[in-house]
């Protein structure tokens, strides 16, 4: 998989509104977290969410003793409920393919082209 690195540099960070909570949860490395780290400490922005981080396991100085960040680890989804849920929705999105219909959880819907699908025809 081709390496991301910092999309999210001070300068797509300034032109966020004060209001804007950074969410990241896809992948550390999209995020230069220095630059987050001033940012939220001169609160250019109301804070951010992260579960995923520029240098796992580290983590950036001063990004933990924010008062406006919430940083979870990556397994924060691992609930019992949760992963009871992705397994059913994997299951309908797997039956529906089966019967040859979009599956119910399909993310880009705008992209499905019938013709590069090979669901069986009823």
């Amino acid at each position: 998989m081709k390496q991301i690195h910092y999309n999210i540099i001070m300068r797509e960070i300034k032109m966020m509104k004060k209001t804007t909570y950074l969410i990241n949860a896809a992948r550390g490395p999209l995020v230069d977290e220095k630059a987050l780290v001033r940012a939220l400490q001169e609160r250019w922005i109301a804070g951010a969410a992260l579960d995923v981080y520029e240098n796992e396991p580290d983590l950036t100085p001063g990004l933990a003793e924010l008062d406006n960040v919430i940083i979870v680890p990556h397994i924060g989804s691992a609930s019992i409920a949760t992963r009871t849920k992705m397994s059913t929705m994997a299951a309908t999105n797997l039956v529906a393919g089966l019967n040859g219909k979009v599956p119910p959880n399909l993310v880009n819907k705008e992209v499905l082209q019938e013709k590069l699908l090979h669901f069986p025809k009823n």
